[in-house]
């Protein structure tokens, strides 16, 4: 069986996200759990692509670094207005239970 996706939350997605995937065995880190609060969309795309990790976010400059070629280990794009935790938890689970990692390779999910 190929291994499913495991996310990396940015800075902007509350932390309870990342408790509720856990307490569901889903594999998950944040920015805040890293320590590296502040630090360039550049470098967190860089870290979770090295991790193997999808990065989670509402921030669309992570949709233009896709745009330039930037390779990734996978997206999931959500609006602020419209997703809070409840959908972020049901989506990433969804997203978990139907792609594996390499499918989410170089792709963007939208909530």
């Amino acid at each position: 069986m190929a291994a499913p996706p495991r996310f990396y939350l940015d800075e902007n997605i509350p932390v309870a996200v990342a408790t509720q995937l856990q307490r569901r065995n889903i594999e998950v880190v944040t920015v805040h759990s890293l320590g590296l609060l502040g630090d360039s969309d550049i470098n967190h795309l860089a870290r979770a692509t090295e991790m193997g990790y999808v990065l989670c976010t509402f921030d669309a400059d992570y949709i233009e670094l896709d745009s330039a070629g930037i390779k990734h280990a996978g997206i999931v794009f959500g609006q602020p207005e419209k997703h809070w935790t409840g959908e972020w938890v049901r989506g990433l689970e969804l997203i978990h239970a139907v792609y594996s990692a390499h499918e989410m390779r170089n792709r963007i999910e939208y909530l």
